[in-house]
């Protein structure tokens, strides 16, 4: 077991930790320092231990994952803490380190007001989106994508311009409303799966070797209860909307990791999970989800052209470079799902 990729995930939430019991008029002055410390020290776990095995391993070893940690965590249940490292999500834990490390600098002259629940927030953060890209469970997976929603909110409602109680309603209610769809799809296929294998089970492997056995009714209506949630975090075209808002109210850390590294976990997700458990489906509908990535694509450059406002600038032309990402991934073309990963 690799314990790397369990300190990639709490470092943060242990500095979020030791943010919050210092004595507090010493953490007002210094809980940059700690966030500071926290994502530095996170960044060099990363880079040490993730750049030579995700590089050394070839696609024909029979592992596809570089780098794995798995304990029984609720076992009647099936529950498991279970990671895995391989090349997409190595290294987009390395790109949320960097984005984090810079955040963080970028907040330090920025943030004069409330220092101490600001870093605090953005340590949880950065712990939700690691774990995310790193979860293997589909339980902890669910949990670490909520937990990326609880202090993206406060950062926003609290941190925000003069319109960020609106914009973290709207953010909110698009995102709570995803995740209710996918916790339910995850739910019918945990059932629907431990039907068929006959014990519970969460595990991502365990899972696909079921999946093709579901009826083709309900192998379409998990997939889009992912999807969904998924289109909604990318934005893709019609699901966009939150994503000018907020961008635009955010603070600049807020807005960095909206832009650098959040909007790629709904990519990671449609690559990781929703079309390896459905692939029927997934190729069945990628003309019309590809429809939707075009109308991304032109309307949100279209849209940027408009701006007079830099962040809201930077959010369309987001919506439009997703699109080209989708665009990519349901082609199911080798080139092209390798461009999407780039990109």
């Amino acid at each position: 077991m690799n314990f790397s990729l369990v300190a990639v995930i709490f470092l943060p939430l242990a500095t979020a930790v030791l943010i919050a019991l210092a004595q507090p008029v010493r953490t007002g002055r210094l809980s940059r320092w700690y966030a500071l410390g926290g994502s530095v020290g996170t960044l060099a776990v990363s880079l040490i231990y993730f750049i030579g095995p995700m590089f050394g391993h070839g696609i024909d070893d029979p592992e596809p994952f570089a780098l794995g940690f798995s304990i029984p965590w609720v076992e009647e249940w099936g529950i498991t803490f279970t990671l895995g490292l391989d090349g997409l999500s190595g290294l987009l834990v390395i790109l949320t380190n960097v984005l984090m490390v810079i955040s963080v600098l970028a907040s330090w002259s920025a943030i004069q007001k409330r220092r101490r629940e600001f870093y605090l927030l953005l340590m949880v953060l950065h712990t939700g989106i690691n774990g995310t890209f790193l979860a293997l469970d589909l339980f902890l997976f669910y949990i670490f994508w909520e937990l990326m929603l609880v202090p993206l909110y406060f950062l926003i409602g609290i941190f925000g311009s003069s319109r960020r109680i609106y914009a973290t309603m709207k953010f909110f209610l698009y995102t709570m409303a995803g995740s209710v769809l996918m916790l339910l799809g995850i739910i019918a296929l945990y059932f629907q799966a431990e039907a068929i294998r006959g014990e519970p089970s969460f595990l991502l492997k365990d899972l696909l070797s079921v999946t093709g056995q579901f009826s083709v009714g309900l192998q379409t209506l998990i997939f889009f209860s992912f999807f969904l949630a998924f289109a909604i975090k990318v934005p893709l075209f019609p699901f966009h909307t939150w994503l000018p808002d907020a961008h635009t109210e955010a603070p600049t850390a807020g807005s960095i990791i909206l832009a650098g590294v959040l909007l790629k976990t709904g990519v990671y997700g449609l690559i990781r999970f929703a079309i390896p458990l459905f692939p029927d489906v997934a190729a069945t509908y990628a003309p019309f989800i590809m429809s939707l990535a075009l109308i991304s694509i032109v309307y949100g450059a279209l849209t940027a052209l408009a701006q007079e406002d830099m962040k809201r600038l930077v959010a369309y032309s987001s919506v439009s470079h997703m699109g080209f990402i989708v665009l990519g991934v349901f082609t199911f073309r080798e080139e092209a799902v390798a461009g999407a990963a780039l990109q």
